[in-house]
């Protein structure tokens, strides 16, 4: 155990410094906002819901207005539901990325 390299113990210990510093810094933060209420979780759930559902409403109406006005053999309602089901999918992704590493 004493022969162990110098560096390899200053590295360990700016690790543990750097580890105690961000999870000080989180604690802080919590303390500062206050814990997140079940207001706040459906809030974020109705946020999510919204933003798969909106894009995918309108993928199916602009779909269902162009297979109204130039038939095809291929369903527009379908394909534009489908990415606007992707399109969602994603952008409520983004949003919970976006809200976790604001908790970090």
């Amino acid at each position: 155990m004493s022969d162990s390299n110098p560096d390899d113990r200053r590295r360990a210990r700016h690790e543990l410094e750097s580890e105690v510093a961000r999870k000080r810094k989180r604690k802080l933060k919590a303390q500062r906002e206050g814990e997140h209420s079940a207001w706040f979780g459906l809030g974020m759930f109705g946020l999510v819901g919204w933003s798969v559902a909106i894009p995918t409403l309108l993928g199916i109406a602009l779909g269902a207005w162009i297979d109204s006005h130039w038939p095809n053999r291929f369903s527009w309602t379908l394909m534009l539901m489908v990415m606007g089901v992707t399109v969602g999918c994603l952008n409520a992704w983004w949003w919970v990325q976006r809200e976790s590493q604001d908790e970090e």
